[in-house]
């Protein structure tokens, strides 16, 4: 009886450790992030604002897949022209990434997507015209900043 219930413990705890190794991953810094939009993003959105996206293709680290295509991530608006006192370009970052029905808090850059129109005016003071406005399905380029375990 006492050697069934050993048994049954050792059991446990070598199929415990098996599933944590395989799940613990790391994604080292620089690690590019390929991501398309899938919510709009624009350059009017406030600062802080978030938007969704998915990663556009797998993330391999030495020929393993550490994060499929499809992957969702989240991002938030860095800086905008939502402030007319500021007229800042519009800097997206991602957040978090989907893994597992739990958000993984990333580092990344930031990513500045193109820009609108100037007139002669506006490039002498500065000025854009125009509202930015990134698609779903826009492509967008992110490299980790700290590395990410899960």
């Amino acid at each position: 009886m006492i050697q069934k219930k050993l048994i049954t413990v050792i059991a446990i705890t070598c199929a415990c450790v098996a599933a944590s190794s395989l799940n613990g991953a790391t994604i080292p810094v620089g690690t590019t992030l390929p991501v398309s939009s899938v919510s709009p993003i624009t350059s009017r959105d406030a600062v802080g604002s978030s938007f969704e996206g998915k990663l556009a293709q797998d993330v391999a680290i030495k020929g393993h897949v550490l994060l499929k295509a499809g992957t969702k991530v989240f991002g938030k608006v860095r800086s905008s022209r939502a402030n007319p006192r500021k007229n800042e370009p519009l800097t997206v970052e991602l957040t978090s990434i989907s893994l597992n029905g739990r958000n993984v808090p990333v580092k990344t850059n930031t990513f500045q997507p193109g820009s609108p129109t100037r007139t002669g005016r506006q490039a002498q003071y500065g000025h854009t015209a125009g509202t930015l406005r990134v698609s779903p399905g826009t492509k967008m380029q992110f490299q980790l900043m700290q590395a990410v375990t899960f």
